[in-house]
């Protein structure tokens, strides 16, 4: 049995992987830089291949999460996504963006630590009990993943783990004043500077969790985004909607993104959604 947190190749007859082992993956890790890239502390980064699928998806918060044994994510564009575990959503995706925005601080493999207070304020959550365990639950939700992602630019399928190790109590189950997540270094392949999207976390962040919030990552990988269908964006944010129902909210969405400065302007062609960026 493979361990899912380590980068693993995958090969079949339709795309087979241009690097011949496993070590040879090892090895190009080694020659790469140890940090993520950089960006503003304004900003948030995603790999444009997580942002364009459906892996968080914006499903109502009052539905039970299922759990998913090597599902097929829905992906615009190129690619291919396999996800093992519980069901992530637009929380799940938040909390990862400022995950990933302290772990580009120390070198990949190493621990980053914390306290649940300054985390759970970063992401405009009210500071209260029960968020503190909301946030525990994300970032263990997220150790318990392996994501298999494959695109033309990575060559092949590559299998990680989002979070490789999380601790938040001692062995007295305790709460620890500091809390402390590992992410591993494969996460390199995934954070390449060339493929990977900023956003402005201000805006991600007062964006409630749901279509509103989806579109703005997927729309922000775009800097002129073209047209879509809409059942190809229902399919993106995994919602579980019926189409009719999908459309209203999709109408809400739309707005609230013009209403914050996101997007310029917007409208339906026939069933296609045209929008024009204003940033």
């Amino acid at each position: 049995m493979h361990d899912e947190s380590q980068p693993q190749l995958f090969t079949d007859a339709k795309n087979s992987c241009v690097p011949d082992s496993f070590e040879q993956i090892l090895a190009s890790l080694a020659a790469r830089p140890k940090y993520l890239p950089e960006w503003p502390d304004g900003q948030r980064a995603m790999p444009n291949e997580i942002l364009r699928s459906a892996l968080f998806n914006c499903r109502n918060r009052n539905l039970s999460r299922v759990f998913m044994k090597e599902a097929e994510i829905a992906v615009i564009g190129d690619g291919q996504v396999i996800y093992r575990g519980e069901e992530l959503r637009q929380d799940d995706e938040l909390v990862w963006m400022h995950l990933m925005h302290l772990i580009k601080k120390i070198p990949l493999g190493e621990c980053v630590e914390f306290t649940p207070y300054s985390f759970i304020k970063a992401l405009g959550w009210p500071i209260k009990g029960q968020n503190y365990e909301r946030l525990r639950t994300c970032l263990s939700r997220m150790q318990a993943t392996a994501l298999r992602i494959q695109s033309k630019r990575l060559q092949c399928f590559i299998s990680i783990s989002l979070i490789q190790k999380f601790m938040s109590k001692n062995d007295r189950d305790e709460n620890l004043s500091r809390w402390q997540v590992w992410v591993g270094k494969e996460m390199q392949l995934l954070f390449d500077e060339e493929f990977l999207t900023r956003v402005a976390w201000e805006t991600r962040r007062l964006l409630p969790d749901g279509i509103a919030s989806k579109l703005f990552g997927y729309w922000a990988s775009h800097r002129k985004p073209y047209p879509v269908k809409i059942e190809t964006l229902l399919k993106l944010c995994g919602s579980g909607m019926k189409a009719k129902h999908f459309k209203a909210e999709l109408k809400k969405a739309l707005d609230l993104l013009k209403e914050v400065g996101f997007l310029e302007a917007w409208e339906f062609k026939n069933e296609l959604v045209v929008v024009t960026r204003r940033y």
